[in-house]
């Protein structure tokens, strides 16, 4: 009897209604993006070490001290996140009003790289600035206040960019404008030269103006016209056609104009399925040229094989996932400007680390692009956990508009 009762009261009840719950207890940055660049960088952290081991040890500028390039990438990974720890606290419209200034400062470092006493060279590439202690690479730089210029100017220029604007309207008002920008800007990379840069930084903008809604025509358009440009800027220099011959087949000469591929082709083959264990790769030993910069897959590919690889991959993937996804729920929140930084960024890590892996597996032309998040190099990984800290902040401020907070 007790037990009927006791169900009977129990459905007579009123359902208990949860509590509403503390936005501050509440979940307010993407953990999973934040851990996934954390883990990029600890694990970039142990490769370059692995990688720079035989070459501080047999360089005279390091000391022959085989910890040298690892104290220093550890250096600039503790001051990248010291700069992703202030950024984060910069609200996305501090950055949109200041897009064009931070676009003009970095044009203007990359002219003070070519000039004479200022600029330093180095195999060939005049693309760092000598601060004594350390060099900075303005382009890595550029690349960040790309994203952040052509979100700003598809905000702004909205009106003029889609399909229900005349077609000679969006060409002058729209493209054109961004377009000769950016051409001022490939210009300089070219005078470097930084090929790669320069790719890299037309593939945001460019993204950016069809994430933004670009006329359709327009974009056809320039996906006929860019590969006839950069083509013609291929034969231009005989350097670059060179290495595309080379790259069709490094084995035609490995001793000299295939050196570096084929020594990289080299790598992934000792890999196999698990690698040869962590330390332990042959291709670091002065063999593989800029193995803890530009080759560093290479080295994790010879030293934990396919899975190691596949591992990196699936991280960038994520990352990658997160950035569109978070572009995405701005822009359904009306906040164009962060939808498109976020797209912005996620097409620069992407492009980036698929021409860097391309050419580490042979499937693309030798180009001087880093590893992002990982490969050693003060100012790509400054930049890089700015971009991501950007990112974060977009999310951070859709999980408060969400939530009935103002921006």
């Amino acid at each position: 009897m007790r037990k009927r009762l006791t169900a009977s009261a129990a459905v007579a009840r009123p359902p208990l209604h949860p509590l509403p719950r503390d936005p501050r207890t509440m979940m307010t940055w993407d953990a999973s993006l934040a851990w996934c660049t954390l883990l990029l960088l600890a694990f970039g952290l142990v490769m370059v070490y692995s990688a720079s081991i035989a070459m501080a040890e047999a360089s005279s500028h390091t000391g022959y001290r085989a910890w040298y390039f690892l104290v220093r990438h550890a250096v600039f990974v503790a001051l990248g996140l010291l700069a992703a720890f202030v950024t984060f606290q910069v609200p996305i419209k501090v950055w949109r009003r200041v897009a064009v200034w931070f676009f003009a400062i970095g044009a203007v470092l990359l002219v003070l790289v070519l000039v004479p006493g200022i600029g330093k060279s180095v195999n060939g590439s005049k693309r760092w600035i000598s601060l004594v202690v350390v060099n900075i690479q303005p382009s890595e730089f550029m690349k960040l206040a790309a994203v952040l210029y052509a979100a700003s100017y598809a905000v702004r220029k909205a009106a003029f960019l889609h399909a229900e604007q005349p077609l000679s309207q969006t060409l002058v008002r729209g493209f054109a404008p961004l377009s000769a920008v950016m051409v001022l800007i490939g210009g300089l990379l070219l005078l470097e030269p930084d090929f790669g840069a320069f790719v890299v930084i037309l593939a945001i903008a460019f993204g950016i103006l069809f994430v933004g809604g670009l006329d359709w025509r327009l974009f056809l358009g320039l996906a006929v016209l860019l590969p006839v440009a950069l083509a013609a800027i291929l034969i231009a220099a005989p350097y670059r056609v060179q290495r595309l011959t080379n790259f069709l087949d490094p084995w035609a000469d490995p001793l000299h104009k295939g050196y570096q591929l084929s020594h990289s082709l080299i790598a992934f083959g000792r890999g196999e399925w698990l690698g040869v264990g962590l330390g332990a790769s042959v291709e670091k030993l002065l063999y593989l040229p800029e193995a803890h910069t530009d080759f560093l897959l290479a080295v994790i590919a010879e030293e934990l094989g396919f899975l190691g690889v596949a591992a990196v991959i699936a991280l960038f993937a994520w990352l990658l996932f997160r950035a569109y996804a978070i572009g995405r729920q701005a822009a359904r929140l009306d906040r164009p400007f962060a939808a498109l930084v976020a797209h912005g960024i996620g097409v620069w890590i992407g492009v980036q680390t698929f021409i860097n892996m391309g050419v580490n597996m042979g499937v693309l032309p030798t180009k001087g692009l880093t590893l992002p998040l990982l490969s050693f190099g003060g100012s790509g990984i400054v930049a890089n956990c700015v971009a991501i800290a950007i990112l974060l902040r977009v999310d951070y401020e859709n999980r408060r508009v969400l939530r009935g907070f103002s921006e």
